[in-house]
């Protein structure tokens, strides 16, 4: 072959897949050797997922030369044909390709139907019954399966071929199914939606590729529902009309006028609603603006009402003092107060200052008074810790209604709403400034018309990641009935953690040389040092010196990039935390292994996933239940939900994972959703409270050195905190008492200013 062809002139080869050398299944690269009617077979390399022996392939590409591998083709874009003839499809169903058929089914199928068989495979899986040992029921598995594969790898291709990552065409093909590829051909913008969860200039890129004008109003529309649906990650639940329109136009390089009139067409079409809010033009999705205006409107209503109360609040006060062997402090008091009477309350107050007293001491005030009471959290962390506090059980929101995906455009729904509401008297809503302004409204939905709620929440930590600013809302409103507890109890007042976040609530820098009792800072000017001595702590000295198990200290760290985010933290704290061993199976996946023992989080909400809870998980795993010791079985794991993994089964591609006591499996195409968790960012810890926390105060971006983050990572300690890092760092945090606005109507909504 010429030289000059070698060296990088594009060429294309024709050929049949003799044997794969490798195959990265998340991300489609490929090694394999390819048939092209010469003395030895080529090498080839690159994107080609699902690619199997036997099959025709014809890539474009150029030819390179790897210093230890030799000279090899470097494929660039490919098309690929099923096998032709009996040998080449015997060799490409005795690989493996589709599951449940190896050498010998293979083989019989061939013998059976020759060079029929994938079309009876694909179009006629009755006729496989003609086989021996294929029942009914396997015949139509590997049917569809066959179907499966095949649709998958040719939307896999696609994407691959428009440089998107092929764990986009497994996602939406778990999605959409067969309709998978007509659907992203036809609105490339899927792609950029949170369940398939690919970038907006990838979509963007795929639209222009194939043929979309710069200018299109389908273009245009999409960027503009983009940057609103980016900003309710920053928080917002709408954007003033006129940075929504300039950030647009910045995006994808329109002008503001085009913006501004496409945005008018998603005002007509109802898409989008544009209403005046606290002298500001607010565009709005409307799902956000009608959950903003509802929940208005009903917390609104409740406020408004009172609800029968005990005839002598006092005496009953009284009777729940002498039951709890207690006195209630003077806020306290007007808490129950107001609780005997209200229908609406909200409470807030720091660490040590009696709100799990005051949760305890409303649920039995509403034993008194005949009403059922259901207690909920925004995680299941929370919820479980609530559960532990009162000795009550309680539910995420979630799961009090019953989350599920559903619809043509497959959005979360609630099967507890107004045609289906809880049976209750009261709800008592715990950490319930992480709830955004969707979950409460759904919440509020599914709350009878004379339900009492009782809202309680450390008001100063972090708000909540998705969109709204509910709870301080709700508090600055002036509309709701509210006390804020703030005496520190005695017992509470001995904690030097809790003293330090009172102070650091304060803007006040607490005494970091102490070193003593609950909290000790270690000086850590350097990255690497810092990440050196958090390895350190969790691996020897806090196990060692005072009795912490591992598995019960938690690094939290404000960042996910850096040498002390969680990124680096974690690769480290896994090679000293749960080493590779002969005896722990592991999944790579991407730049990832995930192995058996490792600390895990769900990342994103999925209402999907089955868990069960009870029994012997080790018979589970086995497959080997008895009958009747079945189980409880439900749906969902949710963003921030931590886990161990039990087991990796590389024979069925399943991961089997523990959260909490809920064992659910994960096959190897969702380990996507996942992420190591033996250090987590502060945002994520929300609602989890730590026997130790391990705090990293390294380099931080400028945007997360606030006041709000460390005092929220700080109250996550329950019995040891360590700070490692810069004291420059920490003190900068305590200094930076600003918080981010929010673009939320929601409180002058409540105070009657809309």
């Amino acid at each position: 072959m010429d030289e000059e062809l070698r060296t990088g002139d594009e060429l294309q080869l024709v050929g049949t897949v003799k044997n794969l050398i490798f195959q990265n299944q998340e991300n489609g690269y490929t090694v394999l050797r390819l048939d092209v009617g010469g003395d030895e077979p080529v090498t080839v390399v690159g994107i080609l997922p699902f690619a199997a022996p036997g099959e025709g392939l014809a890539v474009d590409g150029v030819w390179e030369r790897h210093p230890n591998h030799g000279e090899q083709f470097k494929a660039s874009a490919a098309r690929r044909s099923l096998p032709v003839g009996e040998r080449h499809i015997y060799e490409y169903l005795a690989s493996g390709v589709v599951k449940g058929i190896g050498p010998a089914t293979a083989s019989l199928l061939v013998n059976t139907f020759g060079a029929r068989t994938l079309d009876v495979l694909a179009d006629s899986p009755e006729e496989l019954g003609r086989v021996k040992g294929i029942s009914a029921r396997k015949a139509r598995e590997i049917s569809e399966t066959f179907r499966r594969q095949t649709g998958m790898r040719l939307l896999m291709e696609f994407l691959s071929s428009n440089g998107l990552r092929p764990e986009y065409a497994m996602r939406m093909y778990r999605l959409y199914g067969d309709g998978a590829m007509e659907m992203v051909r036809a609105n490339p913008y899927l792609i950029a939606s949170d369940r398939v969860g690919g970038r907006f200039d990838e979509a963007d890129a795929l639209a222009l590729s194939l043929g979309f004008e710069e200018d299109s109003p389908q273009r245009i529309a999409a960027a503009l529902i983009f940057e609103m649906k980016h900003n309710l990650n920053n928080g917002h639940s709408f954007l003033p009309r006129e940075k929504l329109t300039a950030a647009t136009a910045q995006l994808i390089g329109v002008d503001e006028e085009s913006a501004a009139e496409c945005l008018d067409v998603l005002c007509d079409e109802g898409e989008v609603v544009i209403e005046p809010v606290a002298n500001v033009t607010a565009a709005y999705l409307r799902r956000l603006y009608e959950a903003e205006t509802y929940t208005a409107a009903r917390l609104g209503s409740m406020a408004d009402r009172t609800s029968a109360a005990a005839a002598d609040t006092d005496a009953l006060i009284r009777s729940l003092e002498s039951r709890s062997g207690m006195r209630y402090a003077d806020g306290q008091r007007r808490a129950i107060e107001l609780a005997a009477g209200r229908r609406l309350l909200a409470i807030t107050g720091g660490p040590g200052t009696g709100k799990t007293t005051i949760i305890r001491a409303v649920i039995e005030l509403y034993d008194r008074l005949g009403v059922d009471c259901l207690l909920a959290a925004p995680t299941g962390r929370a919820a479980k810790r609530m559960t532990e506090l009162t000795g009550r059980e309680a539910f995420t929101i979630h799961r009090l209604l019953g989350a599920s995906w559903a619809g043509e455009d497959d959005e979360l729904v609630f099967r507890k709403n107004e045609t289906d509401p809880l049976q209750c008297g009261a709800v008592i809503l715990d950490e319930c400034s992480m709830v955004d302004i969707m979950l409460i409204q759904a919440l509020l939905k599914a709350m009878p018309e004379d339900c009492r709620l009782v809202l309680v929440r450390d008001a100063d930590q972090l708000p909540s990641v998705g969109p709204g600013s509910f709870f301080l809302d709700v508090l600055r409103s002036g509309a709701v009935a509210s006390v804020r507890l703030t005496e520190v109890f005695r017992q509470s007042g001995e904690s030097r953690i809790i003293r330090s976040a009172h102070s650091i609530n304060r803007g006040e820098t607490p005494d970091l040389r102490a070193n003593r009792g609950d909290f000790f800072f270690l000086q850590r000017a350097a990255g690497e040092r810092t990440a050196a001595t958090i390895t350190e702590l969790c691996r020897d000295r806090l196990p060692k010196n005072m009795g912490f198990d591992p598995s019960e200290v938690q690094v939290l760290t404000p960042t996910r990039r850096g040498e002390t985010g969680t990124y680096a933290l974690n690769r480290r704290l896994q090679e000293a935390l749960n080493p590779p061993a002969p005896t722990k199976k592991e999944k790579i996946y991407g730049e990832i292994v995930f192995r058996e023992g490792d600390r895990v989080m769900q990342i994103r909400n999925n209402y999907d996933i089955v868990w069960c809870r009870g029994g012997d998980f080790a018979a589970i795993m086995a497959g080997k239940v008895s009958p009747g010791s079945a189980p409880e079985t439900g749906t969902g794991i949710f963003n921030g939900d931590l886990g161990r993994i039990l087991s990796i089964d590389t024979d069925n591609e399943l991961i089997w994972i523990d959260f909490d006591d809920k064992l659910t499996w994960y096959g190897f195409d969702q380990l996507g959703e996942l992420e190591h968790a033996f250090a987590v960012t502060v945002h994520k810890s929300q609602g989890s409270e730590y026997r130790a926390v391990v705090l990293a105060a390294g380099r931080t971006p400028a945007r997360l050195v606030s006041r709000d983050l460390l005092y929220t990572a700080v109250t996550r300690a329950k019995e040891l905190l360590v700070i490692v890092g810069d004291e420059a760092v920490v003190r900068a945090m305590i200094e930076n008492g600003r918080k981010t606005r929010r673009y939320s109507g929601l409180r002058a909504r409540l105070a009657g200013e809309v």
